[in-house]
C-alpha cells in the first residue's frame, strides 16, 4: 500500500487531531461536501447507498462506520425506515447532530457481534485509520456471510487543479514559484488501491466511478473547501493563511478571465460480498 510521508500519514490518522480538531463538529466537513454542489454530473451519493442496500432485508441492520456529519443515515431514515440504523465515529463532537442511536467507536475495534448486521458502510474514512487491513478485517467479521460492505473513496487524479492551486499559491507566498503538493486525505487508501485491499477479505469487489467537473464562478467555495484543511495546517510547511489569501486572489483572477474555475472529479463507491 502506497502511504504518504510518515509524518503525514501519521497526521491523517491522528485520533486526537480528528477528534479534537478536524472532526469535533461538522463544519470542515461540510465544507467539503458542499464544493460537489457545482459538480456535473451531479450524483447522488446518499441515494446511491440507498440502492445498493435495496436487497437488504426490512428491519435489517446497517451500521455506517465513520458516520461522520450524518449525511446517509439521515438519508436512510427516510428511504429505509424499516432499516436498524446504527452511526458510529471516533469523534464525539460530529455525533451531536445525528440521528441516533450513535455511538463513539474505533473501525479497528468495532463494538459489534460477529456476524451481527447485514450491511456496513465505511464511506471515505478508511483512509483515517492507521491500520486499514485490520479495519477490513472488522468490517468482515461484523457483516453476516451473505451481507455486504459498502466502501467509497476518491481516485488519486481527483481534485488535481485543487492541488495545483496550493502549490501556486504557497509557492508565491514563500517565492520559490511552487511550494510541495498540499495534504491529501485520501492518498492511503485511494480508488485506485481499494479493489486490492478490499479483495483481501472479500471475493467480490465491484467498484462504481463517478467522474464529474466542478464549475465555480465565485472562488469562496473553494476557498471553503481549502481553509477546511486548517486541521493539518502544521503539515504543509507554508503561512496556511497568506497561502489560502494568495488563492483566493489567483482564483478571482481566473474566474475574471475565463468565467469559471473547474476541477476535475473522480470518486468511487465498492460493493463488498463475499
Amino acid at each position: 500500500m502506497t502511504e504518504l510521508p510518515s509524518a503525514h500519514a501519521a497526521a491523517v490518522t491522528d485520533r486526537s487531531r480528528l477528534a479534537g480538531s478536524a472532526y469535533s463538529s461538522d463544519r470542515d466537513l461540510a465544507a467539503r461536501q458542499s464544493l460537489y454542489r457545482w459538480q456535473t454530473p451531479r450524483y447522488d451519493l446518499p441515494g446511491i447507498v440507498a440502492e445498493k442496500l435495496s436487497g437488504v432485508r426490512e428491519r435489517g441492520r446497517v451500521v455506517d462506520v465513520g458516520c461522520g456529519n450524518g449525511k446517509f443515515i439521515q438519508r436512510l431514515r427516510e428511504d429505509r425506515p424499516d432499516l436498524a440504523l446504527l452511526g458510529l465515529d471516533i469523534a464525539p463532537g460530529i455525533l451531536a447532530g445525528v440521528p441516533g442511536p450513535v455511538a463513539v467507536a474505533d473501525a479497528t475495534l468495532l463494538p459489534l457481534a460477529t456476524e451481527s448486521v447485514d450491511a456496513a458502510l465505511a464511506l471515505h474514512m478508511l483512509y483515517h485509520v492507521p491500520d486499514i487491513p485490520l479495519a477490513v478485517r472488522e468490517l468482515s467479521r461484523v457483516v453476516a456471510r451473505d451481507g455486504l460492505v459498502i466502501a467509497s473513496t476518491n481516485s488519486d487524479r481527483d481534485k488535481a487543479e485543487l492541488d495545483d492551486l496550493w502549490q501556486r499559491a504557497a509557492g508565491d507566498v514563500l517565492g520559490t514559484g511552487r511550494s510541495p503538493a498540499r495534504i491529501s486525505l485520501s492518498a492511503r487508501f485511494t480508488l485506485e488501491m481499494a479493489p486490492a485491499v478490499l479483495g483481501e477479505e472479500f471475493g467480490r469487489v465491484a467498484t462504481m466511478e463517478l467522474p464529474g467537473t466542478i464549475a465555480v464562478h465565485d472562488p469562496e467555495p473553494v476557498i471553503a473547501h481549502m481553509t477546511s484543511y486548517r486541521a493539518w495546517a502544521d503539515q504543509h510547511d507554508v503561512p496556511f493563511d497568506a497561502t489560502i489569501e494568495r488563492a483566493r486572489a489567483i482564483l478571482v483572477e481566473h474566474i475574471d478571465r475565463h468565467g469559471a474555475f473547474e476541477i476535475t472529479c473522480l470518486g468511487g463507491v465498492l460493493v463488498c460480498r463475499r
